[in-house]
């Protein structure tokens, strides 16, 4: 791994820096008998010192993750106690930045949701499981259809004002929701919104650029942690020739993928990841590497999630950093004729709702 230097960015108008590589535990700890217990202890932490050694400060949960138990949380809770008695400094809590996000809870009928009572008790465990006193960023996981948003925001600035967040957000909104929570809280003295969480990628664009484009702008002016990057490996390339027996959509409980890789060759995907991987053979680096500096191009990004499983992995996924600083944007013109999804600005066709963003 080439030694690259991290770059910060600001998480919306909550004063924070984050990373602009995260570190997330989705689908990664405590799935079955995966990367659970012991082993997956001993995993988080030397994957967690190694992301932490390059510069990542931000470490991406859920409640969700590693259930029915909230075993990532668990898991990162362990790993984190311990490698703060080797290396207090390295892993002081002022100088990082934990999140997590709750909705789904346990199989009860008040177990999930966005209830007060559910978003008391399901951010209370997860402080638990984390062996936290606070959480930076509190994610709302989904919109709930059945909770009012002011009951919403009245929750969440509870969690916020209680000292057991410091901030909080969403995940998967609506542009439409999120601007409706934000005025609830305006006009009503209360805690608003300040960032989101959606899917991000070359082939995901639509919401992200177009949707939201007023979102990042004032007064909102909404940070962004994004996932899938690499819309579950597939990006990668390493699905051009088959379904490769380690990949996670061999997995128990992501059959779905293999219905979602037929559905993208249907949609001519494949031809466009194999034009991405011939694109990342020419610039130096690899199809992964390309798809993150791609993400990181864009300033709206203020954090991408990673969810690297080895080593080789998680050095592959830094050294994109320096690949976004190649990218010209010459590349980035080529990049959008070989994806042809370049949304509309968001005034529609020839409108004025582009304007020039400093880029990495």
């Amino acid at each position: 791994m080439t030694q690259q230097e991290m770059y910060y960015r600001m998480m919306g108008n909550t004063g924070i820096q984050v990373s602009v590589l995260s570190y997330g535990f989705w689908a990664t700890y405590g799935i079955k008998d995966r990367l659970s217990g012991e082993e997956g202890v001993r995993t988080a932490k030397d994957l967690m010192r190694m992301v932490r050694e390059a510069g990542v400060n931000c470490f991406d949960h859920a409640e969700a993750y590693g259930n029915p138990n909230g075993e990532a949380e668990r898991i990162f809770g362990i790993a984190l106690k311990e490698l703060q008695e080797e290396d207090a400094d390295l892993w002081r809590r002022s100088d990082m930045v934990i999140t997590t996000k709750v909705f789904w809870g346990g199989s009860g009928v008040n177990e999930s949701g966005l209830s007060m009572k559910h978003c008391m008790e399901g951010l209370d465990a997860s402080l638990s499981r984390l062996q936290l006193e606070y959480v930076d960023l509190l994610f709302c996981h989904r919109p709930d259809p059945h909770t009012p948003t002011s009951t919403v925001v009245r929750s969440m600035t509870q969690m916020v004002r209680s000292g057991r967040a410091t901030s909080w957000g969403t995940s998967e909104w609506s542009a439409q929701q999120i601007t409706e929570a934000f005025w609830i809280a305006r006009t009503e003295g209360l805690e608003p919104p300040q960032f989101e969480q959606p899917q991000y990628n070359m082939l995901h664009r639509e919401r992200f650029e177009r949707e939201y484009f007023p979102l990042f702008n004032s007064p909102y002016n909404l940070g962004s942690t994004i996932w899938s990057p690499l819309r579950s490996g597939f990006l990668t390339g390493k699905y051009l020739d088959g379904v490769p027996e380690d990949s996670r959509a061999t997995q128990e409980g992501y059959e779905w993928l293999i219905e979602d890789l037929e559905d993208r060759r249907e949609r001519g995907e494949f031809e466009i990841v194999a034009k991405l991987v011939h694109f990342a053979s020419n610039l130096g680096c690899s199809p992964a590497q390309l798809a993150l500096a791609w993400c990181l191009k864009n300033p709206n990004v203020s954090t991408i999630l990673m969810g690297a499983t080895t080593q080789s992995q998680i050095e592959d996924n830094i050294d994109c950093i320096g690949v976004a600083k190649r990218l010209t944007d010459e590349d980035m013109s080529k990049l959008d004729e070989i994806l042809g999804n370049k949304p509309d600005s968001w005034m529609g066709p020839g409108g004025a709702g582009t304007r020039e963003l400093k880029t990495l």
